[in-house]
């Protein structure tokens, strides 16, 4: 008789999510990720599914996780503005300092275009993170620290193509310096 193999599946999706980080859904064998759940593939199959059932855990998990520290981080300071700066300078940090870059910008590039579950649970991290900048400038706006002036749509969309364009960059130039000069220049940009 078969014994059911009981392991802590929060901990195993998180290996599994560091696995995919680094080598990427395609890159990842099945070997790899049940050697780092530290569970065998039939207690994957049976407890979780497949590989593309685990990655699309893994995802919303990276995802989730994301939005909760966003969302905290931006409403820990009274003033807008300054959660903006904030998260520009979050971003510079996490393509600096990151190992693997933004798990959720590789998948988009890697398989979420052939892939509508993994495309849903990318539109609804990207609609979150549009509507927190959104809301954080309109309420810049209205207390005076941004120009009533700016477009907060075109505004918001301008902030996530730049950072999302330095992943892309550090990628292919590996130069930190680059990408925290391009940060400090978007924050001047808002600032005037």
């Amino acid at each position: 008789m078969a014994r059911n193999v009981e392991f802590n599946e929060e901990e195993a999706i998180q290996k599994a999510m560091e696995v995919f980080w680094k080598k990427g859904y395609s890159g990842a064998s099945l070997r790899d990720l049940t050697d780092a759940m530290k569970i065998n593939s039939s207690s994957l199959y049976n407890t979780i599914g497949d590989k593309h059932e685990l990655f699309v855990k893994c995802i919303k998990n990276y995802t989730e996780t994301r939005m909760k520290d966003a969302e905290r981080r931006a409403m820990s300071e009274k003033s807008p503005l300054t959660s903006l700066i904030n998260f520009i300078n979050d971003a510079v940090t996490a393509i600096t300092n990151g190992e693997n870059g933004c798990l959720a910008i590789k998948t988009a590039f890697e398989v979420a275009a052939n892939d509508k579950s993994i495309q849903e649970i990318l539109k609804a991290d990207h609609d979150f993170t549009h509507n927190l900048l959104r809301s954080l400038i309109d309420k810049a706006r209205e207390l005076g620290e941004l120009a009533e002036d700016d477009d907060s749509e075109m505004l918001t969309d301008y902030l996530i193509s730049n950072y999302t364009g330095w992943y892309e960059l550090f990628i292919l130039h590996q130069d930190p310096v680059r990408i925290r000069k391009m940060g400090q220049y978007l924050i001047n940009q808002l600032k005037k």
